[in-house]
């Protein structure tokens, strides 16, 4: 019989956008896969998935559900190694496994970003900290994917058998990369856009976090400096009519696209001249990382993530995200300036190498091969780093 790991999230989505070559590194190992979350995706890779009736909302009935079918998967199963994701699968996960940790099936937590951190409201730390640390008790490795968080939990005294930092989840360099000045023409004129262009590119769902309303007033400001820029807004949600209302009231409803859910993000990046990104709070947003790959200058909003991938002045700029004004003058700065934006794209590509997916895949099977060949040596330190 294999050895078998169940990969536990909110929502198999999740599974499907970042951690499919994780799973098919399982496989090359010769595990077994299971996946549980909801959802009834087709993911590759995976042997065995369960639809559970979880939901993000901690307060829903829904997760009482959730975690009674989790339990019942887990006991049944002989996981060697559980590694659950999210805020909701890693609560859910991390309590239908305490049992079966006794029996030594290890557990791992991804932090994809504590909702509680510097500038989060008291309110998120109320509900968020005590709840993360009181579970770190039932994690044998918590991984970190940013600085902060990492520090966070060190200093915090999180009582998990390790605490691991990795760069993410990893950016595919041979499928986000920059483009021929001829390939990036021929792509602007196929979509009706033209060579002379200030095209700025923003992929996140419309929600309140996303702020896409900063974007929106800030192009308002220099639409009459800089008419030829154009905002690629790729993504749905809640807020998408309320932001297209916003941009035909501030009268840049023709400088604004609404792209909808789009697959081919890795077509419509190279042939931008900038990423832009608003987020009131991010973890380490994987949607900078793949315009960096690309080449790109970023203008992004202070936030843990943000700060991490952009140096002020050096592969973009960072804005509080109240400063419309600020953030209408970068945009400003680098639609007048090509060289600033080749110098700046150039430091991007340099910047984001050590967040490439074989570097990251190299970094998480060193944790997994930790757990894979048997108990941990007793005298190792508590806290452990994926990397220096």
């Amino acid at each position: 019989m294999p050895d078998k790991i169940l990969f536990c999230a909110t929502v198999d989505y999740h599974f499907k956008a970042f951690h499919l070559p994780i799973m098919e590194w399982f496989k090359q190992q010769g595990w077994e896969v299971h996946v549980a979350a909801k959802g009834e995706l087709n993911l590759p890779f995976v042997d065995k998935k369960f639809n559970l009736a979880i939901e993000r909302s901690p307060l829903r009935l829904n997760n009482i559900k959730a975690h009674q079918e989790l339990k019942a998967i887990i006991k049944e199963q002989n996981y060697k190694i559980i590694h659950c994701h999210t805020p909701m699968g890693g609560v859910l996960a991390r309590l239908a496994a305490s049992s079966v940790r006794k029996q030594g099936t290890k557990v791992i937590y991804t932090a994809h970003g504590f909702h509680f951190c510097k500038g989060a409201s008291l309110l998120n730390w109320m509900l968020y900290y005590p709840i993360e640390k009181s579970l770190s008790r039932l994690t044998d490795c918590l991984i970190t994917i940013n600085e902060e968080d990492y520090a966070l939990a060190v200093s915090k005294g999180f009582k998990a058998k390790q605490i691991a930092q990795v760069h993410g989840v990893g950016v595919n360099m041979l499928r986000y990369k920059p483009i021929q000045k001829i390939d990036k023409w021929r792509l602007r004129q196929e979509l009706d856009f033209r060579t002379d262009d200030f095209l700025l590119f923003y992929a996140a769902e419309f929600n309140k976090n996303k702020n896409h309303q900063l974007l929106i007033h800030a192009l308002a400001a220099i639409k009459e400096q800089a008419p030829h820029t154009r905002l690629l807004l790729a993504g749905t949600g809640p807020l998408l009519e309320a932001c297209k209302e916003l941009a035909h009231q501030l009268g840049v409803g023709s400088m604004v696209h609404f792209l909808g859910y789009r697959s081919d993000i890795d077509s419509l990046l190279p042939m931008c001249d900038a990423a832009v990104a608003s987020s009131l709070r991010e973890g380490l947003p994987v949607n900078i990382m793949e315009a960096m790959a690309c080449g790109l200058p970023i203008v992004a909003t202070v936030n843990r993530g943000h700060s991490e991938l952009v140096h002020d002045e050096v592969n973009g700029y960072v804005v509080a995200p109240q400063d419309t004004e600020l953030f209408a003058k970068r945009l400003k700065q680098l639609s007048e300036s090509i060289e600033l934006r080749q110098l700046m794209g150039m430091q991007s590509m340099h910047l984001v190498q050590k967040y490439s997916l074989i570097q990251v895949k190299q970094e998480l099977s060193e944790i997994y091969k930790s757990f894979m060949v048997g108990e941990q040596n007793e005298s190792q330190s508590q806290y452990r780093r994926a990397y220096i």
